[in-house]
């Protein structure tokens, strides 16, 4: 990727840190990307997916003043939405962004740090381009098997009890169908209760959802979900699992011990990578930088000072 075809768009103070922001051409649109922070480069991967990376924010930002964070929202997401069809968007197209990301700051190769769908889509791009990958973060990491994304639905049922009846019918309503922020912001209210801890940060994290959410992207996103998810836990025999024993990156895997994903979900990903380190984090769900940005901070230390 040409420097020259990058569009620079504004630099945003954070803190005593800099936030600059860029779009880079993905085809016909282009990617809002957002780097802060000095140190290694670690290119973040949000969740979804059909989230953006506005749920990450401000809390990741806590690593910038040691790491240079470089985040972008997925194509057809958030601020990476205009001129996207979802009919564009592709399992192998998120791959390609990923690249596209990695060669825009000419980073031979770059830590990644996947979060939720974001691990999956990391662990995709880390077996297909092992070169380009110095470390690789699993932060939650979301299934990466069908099998294991089966299971996951029916612990998840579980788990809500109740709840699942009160989410299905918010899914029913018109007002959700036809992407509604308030009913977007009701429905992720019940379905991220039993993957936080504490309710404060329920709340944290649907405001934030909330904030973002207009209906157009709303359904644009939704429609993208439904394509990723066929090509991946909806289809029959997706299994990363045996590729990714033949990885040799370095990898960590997070986890909080309140998360809505089975732990052996997550055993499965780390038993798979060899030498992949599994830190569970107490009292912590499924955002731990945002509910135990200590801990978080340690263990992520820790990974990049071994060799």
């Amino acid at each position: 990727m040409k420097l020259a075809l990058v569009v620079a768009l504004t630099t945003v103070a954070c803190g005593a840190v800099r936030a600059h922001e860029v779009r880079i051409p993905a085809g016909p649109a282009s990617l809002f990307v957002r780097e802060i922070g000095r140190g290694p480069s670690i290119i973040v991967l949000h969740g979804g997916p059909d989230f953006d990376q506005s749920y990450l924010l401000p809390d990741l930002d806590r690593l910038a003043d040691e790491y240079r964070l470089i985040y972008y929202d997925q194509r057809g997401r958030g601020r990476s939405a205009e001129g996207v069809r979802p009919e564009d968007v592709t399992l192998a197209s998120d791959i390609d962004d990923i690249d596209r990301v990695r060669e825009h700051f000419q980073l031979k190769r770059a830590a990644i740090l996947g979060h939720s769908w974001g691990g999956l889509l990391a662990l995709e791009y880390a077996i297909r381009h092992p070169d380009r990958v110095s470390r690789l973060i699993l932060m939650n990491p979301a299934p990466v098997s069908a099998a294991d994304f089966a299971q996951f639905r029916q612990a998840y049922r579980e788990r809500l009890g109740p709840g699942y009846d009160r989410l299905r019918a918010i899914a029913g309503t018109e007002e959700y169908k036809r992407g509604d922020p308030e009913a977007v912001a009701a429905y992720y209210a019940i379905h991220f209760k039993p993957a936080l801890e504490r309710q404060a940060d329920v709340d944290t994290i649907v405001a934030r959802i909330k904030a973002s959410a207009t209906a157009a992207g709303v359904l644009k996103a939704r429609a993208i979900e439904d394509r990723l998810d066929d090509e991946t836990w909806l289809s029959n025999g997706y299994d990363l699992l045996p590729k990714a024993r033949a990885l040799r990156v370095p990898t960590l895997v997070i986890y909080g011990d309140h998360d809505l994903i089975p732990k052996v979900t997550v055993e499965h990903i780390a038993d798979a990578i060899p030498g992949a380190r599994l830190v569970t984090l107490p009292h912590c769900g499924h955002f731990p930088y945002l509910e135990c940005p200590d801990a978080t901070r340690r263990t992520i230390d820790d990974f990049f000072r071994q060799r």
